[in-house]
């Protein structure tokens, strides 16, 4: 029992964590400024790597799926799946990923070296709510930031899969936009749009949990950015398996 117990503390001092961000979101003032500046820190500057992702993700899925799908003579439903396959799944998960891989290492790092350095103690004794100014407009930001970037990400990957079937054959781009929004509703949409602020509070949260809670000087901050990527990498790979089952119940 007691090689389990790290994790039940763990689990705990999480739920604690989760439940003061609810207490200070609806009982403390926001801190507008500093949503503003993470809000730009997690969207604005994940553009371009959320782009080349998303790029070369619609370049493979046109030229993997062109090949499959002209075994059985049907090369025109290559937008269609491109499409669907992007915004339903593949999309939102790559976008929370490569973001994971980028924001949830700087919060550690950043709150971490704040913690160590004693910042964030200095911030209290100023009688100024770190948890409030620190982690609160951390998280909003992420729960807002990580839709806009999977919508963006959504659309530069169809773009892509334009221009990998441009290296196979030639088609307009007015007709691979028409056939590959021909099958797409609004049940293919939010469900894969909406999941995201799921994917943005894991890692906002997970990422503020692990720096908040930093021990041990300089080791503990290289410490809590890795845990912050691995673990909220797989959380969002769980989050995924459990939303994609409340989206087929419900959409």
């Amino acid at each position: 029992m007691e090689r389990f117990q790290p994790f039940f503390i763990w689990f705990g001092e999480s739920a604690l964590f989760f439940k003061q961000f609810f207490v200070c979101l609806f009982t403390q003032k926001f801190e507008w400024r500093q949503f503003l500046n993470q809000f730009d820190e997690i969207g604005s500057r994940s553009l371009i790597l959320v782009g080349i992702s998303g790029l070369a993700i619609g370049v493979v899925l046109s030229m993997q799926f062109n090949a499959t799908l002209a075994r059985f003579g049907a090369e025109s439903m290559l937008p269609s799946m491109i499409s669907l396959s992007v915004i339903r799944e593949i999309g939102p998960i790559i976008t929370a990923l490569v973001v994971a891989g980028r924001v949830a290492s700087g919060i550690g790092a950043e709150l971490g070296s704040m913690r160590v350095t004693e910042q964030i103690d200095a911030l209290d004794v100023s009688a100024v709510d770190s948890f409030n100014y620190l982690v609160v407009p951390r998280i909003m930001a992420g729960i807002f930031a990580l839709p806009i970037l999977t919508v963006y990400c959504d659309f530069i990957a169809i773009i892509g899969g334009y221009i990998g079937i441009l290296i196979e054959r030639n088609i307009t781009l007015q007709e691979y936009i028409s056939a590959a929004i021909r099958f797409l509703g609004p049940d293919d949409i939010f469900p894969g749009v909406l999941k995201t602020t799921v994917f943005g509070l894991i890692i906002t949260f997970v990422g503020s949990f692990n720096g908040y809670k930093t021990t041990g000087g300089t080791v503990g901050v290289g410490l809590s950015a890795t845990n912050a990527v691995v673990l909220s990498s797989l959380l969002i790979i769980v989050a995924e398996v459990v939303l994609v089952k409340i989206s087929i119940l419900f959409f």
